[in-house]
């Protein structure tokens, strides 16, 4: 039974959601506006100024210092105060002192009426004898404050302030104080510290009023010969320390303000720097990936001399070498093509002759010639599969240590064991074993090795000699190749190491050789690091000897 609604969706195919995801991630970066490089940057700048700004709002040291000097000074006026009246206001035998009320508010009056402080006064048994709050109502004192005209000042400040007054509530505060609470009744009990003044001794307490102004009060003694005959408590409100704090903390939010501008300015700046150039090699990248047979060029950005240029060299490097390879495998794909093309039309062009003939002779020939391509086919096909794979298996293999004198030898004994009486004869001139240590792949040198060999046997008349010489120097190793054959053609010298290319005699030509021997040579050779080239060797006449092929690698 078929399921309602028809067919369900068709899964997309891989190819198609990697160009679904390419898409997105192009579009993604088309709508870009703004790099999160610059917020990367600005971040943490602005990180650490907010740590900075918000731990000079923490640490209350400035004004910790201020409410001890304000209850240093309120205390010594208090110490004045009560001296005043001990002095002046006692009445009484003299066995039983005490305060006189009239004579002490009218003092108390004139000591408080220049300071912006409230005194209380209470005698021996706690009972309050006179209140500044009350004589001030009394004698209908009005105290003036000037507030600002308004619609003047900065918006800038007036912004600052409205900062202000809405962060400081947010912030934790270590210090917690007791709400101050007005008594009705005027009595010593809600002042722990006017009961500590009857008793002798200074005492004062910081308390918090619900809008977080604090209210200071200091109580000292009043005595007479030593004997206490009351108290006298001092209290004042903060409200001049929080201005100053204020004015504090406002100054440095404004020095915030600006070094937060500058910071995103430097940020902003800083960023552009980076993510600009970075964006542009980024959009070339993407024009290399998506090349369409017009090469895309990397911006040059060496000229800033930084990570950013490092990096467009790099790239642009990186992008010719991709670019040079692609032009290989196409030169390489025609040269295959072109070279095994030959051989399947020289077997095709034998077998259409063997169906037209019935000479048994003939037959015999074509047939000969058929085996022949098909080696020759077969070879080719070897070599182009040997060449193919030397460039993956040289960027997976792992460089070990390749002791380039026990290789030699090693070559060298296999060779003439394998060759005859009538092969040439290989003799090797080099230092002992573990002379010349380079880095590399044992099996690949061993191949350079071996088709330089097999090339100058196939050059070298019987009987002759080849000579391999192993030195160095300066941390450069030097291996010489040096046969007695025919020598190289002048001006061949660099194009017997093209693909293909075989320049041999003809009586030789026929041999199976498919031109690439020389070709993996050079390419294994320069994947090490080194150099391989050919020369002939001559005599003081100028007469050929032979050829010298001379391979140099580093080694250490």
């Amino acid at each position: 039974m078929k399921p309602l609604g028809g067919p369900g969706p068709r899964p997309a195919a891989p190819g198609r959601n990697r160009t679904g995801r390419r898409r997105r991630r192009d579009d993604v970066r088309r709508r870009r506006r703004f790099s999160t490089l610059t917020l990367r940057i600005l971040a943490p700048n602005m990180l650490a100024l907010g740590v900075l700004v918000g731990g000079i709002f923490y640490l209350d040291q400035y004004r910790d210092g201020l409410l001890d000097a304000k209850v240093a000074a309120l205390q010594t006026q208090a110490e004045i105060m009560a001296g005043a009246i001990g002095q002046a206001t006692l009445a009484g035998p003299a066995e039983d002192r005490h305060i006189d009320p009239v004579t002490a508010a009218g003092i108390l009056q004139r000591l408080v009426q220049p300071t912006d402080v409230r005194a209380r006064l209470y005698d021996r048994s706690g009972l309050l004898i006179s209140d500044s709050r009350e004589l001030a109502a009394a004698g209908r004192q009005v105290q003036l404050r000037y507030l600002p005209p308004p619609g003047t000042g900065d918006r800038a400040m007036g912004l600052l302030n409205d900062v202000y007054d809405w962060l400081l509530p947010r912030l934790p505060r270590k210090d917690r104080f007791p709400a101050y609470q007005e008594n009705p009744n005027q009595g010593i009990d809600g002042f722990p510290e006017a009961r500590t003044a009857l008793s002798g001794n200074a005492g004062g307490a910081v308390r918090a009023m619900p809008d977080g102004t604090l209210i200071i009060t200091v109580a000292v003694p009043v005595k007479q010969l030593r004997q206490v005959v009351g108290g006298l408590m001092l209290s004042t409100d903060s409200r001049d320390i929080e201005e100053g704090v204020r004015t504090a903390r406002v100054a440095i939010l404004q020095a915030f303000a600006m070094a937060l501008a500058v910071t995103v300015l430097v940020s902003v700046f800083l960023a552009g720097t980076i993510a600009r150039p970075v964006r542009r090699l980024a959009a070339a990248a993407d024009r290399v990936r998506r090349w369409r047979g017009q090469r895309a060029e990397i911006p040059d950005l060496t000229r800033r001399a930084d990570e950013i240029g490092d990096l467009s060299g790099a790239l642009r490097e990186m992008t010719s070498a991709l670019y040079a390879r692609l032009d290989a495998i196409d030169v390489f794909a025609a040269d295959v093509a072109h070279e095994i093309k030959n051989p399947i039309t020289s077997i095709r062009s034998a077998l259409e002759s063997f169906e037209r003939t019935s000479d048994p002779g003939q037959q015999a020939r074509l047939r000969a010639v058929m085996m022949h391509d098909v080696r020759r086919l077969d070879r080719l096909i070897s070599d182009i599969s040997n060449a193919s794979r030397i460039d993956a298996e040289m960027s997976r293999a792992t460089a070990e240590p390749v002791d380039l004198s026990r290789l030699l030898q090693t070559a060298v004994q296999v060779h003439n064991d394998r060759g005859g009486s009538e092969a040439p004869q290989l003799a090797l001139t080099a230092p002992p074993a573990g002379s010349f240590i380079v880095d590399g792949i044992a099996g690949r040198l061993g191949q350079v090795i071996d088709n330089l060999i097999t090339n100058a046997v196939s050059f070298g008349a019987p009987g002759s000699r080849i000579h391999l010489t192993l030195n160095g120097q300066a941390g450069i190793a030097t291996l010489l190749v040096e046969d007695e054959g025919p020598g190289i053609p002048p001006g061949r010298e660099e194009r017997i190491f093209e693909r293909f290319y075989s320049e041999r005699p003809s009586a030789r030509s026929a041999s199976g050789h498919s031109g690439l021997g020389l070709s993996i040579c050079r390419q294994i050779v320069e994947a090490h690091g080194g150099e391989i080239r050919a020369e002939n060797r001559l005599d003081e006449a100028g007469t050929v000897l032979g050829a010298r092929f001379v391979v140099t690698l580093p080694y250490y």
